[in-house]
């Protein structure tokens, strides 16, 4: 691959007050993996590493995906990735869904039982014991 010239190089700024430097493009991972509603536009593991290592090249290092992307195969997928990479270099944010399990009622929402099973379940599928940023996909209602 071409080499990205410095002056187009992502720039960094503050997540927050969290002290953690985020690259101002964050890497949306919704197509990496299987799809679950049918979408024929899915990357393969194989292509989704090669655009985060693209993305890497131009200074990225923010990454954002859910557990309800291809019912947790984008977080798999980043995982894979990730759990070569030096951790502490990337932001990773990702999301929890509604409901994973339609065939059980208790298994949505934002209980405190869904959100802690629903992180410990990212956690396996990233490959990580933290994400920087946990976020509600979808609120009870």
């Amino acid at each position: 691959m071409e080499s990205v010239p410095e002056t187009a190089r992502c720039q960094y700024t503050y997540l927050g007050k969290s002290g953690l430097r985020v690259s101002n493009i964050c890497l949306g991972t919704m197509t990496f993996g299987k799809s679950h509603i049918g979408s024929p536009s899915n990357l393969s593991e194989a292509d989704s590493h090669a655009v985060i290592q693209r993305f890497v090249q131009w200074g990225g290092n923010f990454l954002d995906t859910a557990d309800g992307y291809g019912r947790g195969d984008s977080e798999r997928v980043v995982g894979t990735w990730l759990k070569n990479q030096e951790r502490d270099r990337f932001v990773v944010g990702t999301k929890f869904f509604n409901t994973m399990d339609s065939s059980n009622p208790n298994a949505a929402g934002c209980s405190r039982r869904h959100i802690t099973n629903s992180i410990s379940n990212s956690l396996q599928r990233l490959q990580t014991d933290y994400v920087d940023l946990y976020q509600v996909q979808f609120t009870d209602g």
